[in-house]
């Protein structure tokens, strides 16, 4: 995720505060990685050198002086370039799961002990992402079933390589 396209996004509504960009961002999309304090600060400032936003004013306070940032017509050109722009698909071609398994075969570990216990990772994290999404409003509802579907991608895989383990044994260790 792009953290200065998305601030920029939230600065579209109206000039906001560090902290109030970090609160609105942190409400979207940060509930599983809230963004740090000093994250959102050097972000803006690398955005107000870039002359994507600009300082709309500054507040004193009973601490350090509170900048009101805005998004400037280059931010919002920015913001819609980006989202206009598709995202590269991932398709995991060099996975580190799949370097495991090879390794495990090479070193004769047990793969398909691997395997399993992928498996059984896959499935307690699909269980709280399942229990997520049934007491979620429904952007949790939307952002589970993306992670939902891509862990029952891997699903299928790890089922896929456990029922060709031998071969990919065979093929590693010649």
């Amino acid at each position: 995720m792009s953290i200065g396209h998305t601030l920029l996004g939230l600065l579209e509504s109206g000039p906001r505060h560090g902290y109030d960009l970090k609160r609105a961002f942190d409400e979207h999309f940060g509930q599983d990685r809230p963004l740090h304090y000093g994250q959102v600060y050097s972000t803006m400032s690398r955005l107000l050198k870039n002359g994507l936003v600009e300082v709309d004013g500054v507040e004193a306070g009973a601490g350090p002086e509170r900048k009101r940032y805005a998004i400037t017509d280059a931010g919002i050109t920015d913001v819609a370039q980006w989202l206009a722009r598709p995202e590269k698909p991932e398709p995991y071609l060099q996975s580190t799961l799949y370097t495991k398994i090879v390794l495990a075969l090479l070193t004769d570990r047990d793969a398909a002990e691997l395997l399993d216990t992928q498996r059984a990772e896959h499935l307690r994290l699909m269980r709280g992402l399942t229990e997520r999404k049934r007491t979620g409003d429904l952007a949790d509802q939307l952002i589970c079933d993306h992670a939902l579907f891509h862990l029952e991608a891997d699903l299928r895989w790890l089922e896929l390589t456990a029922a060709r383990l031998d071969k990919l044994a065979e093929a590693v260790r010649t």
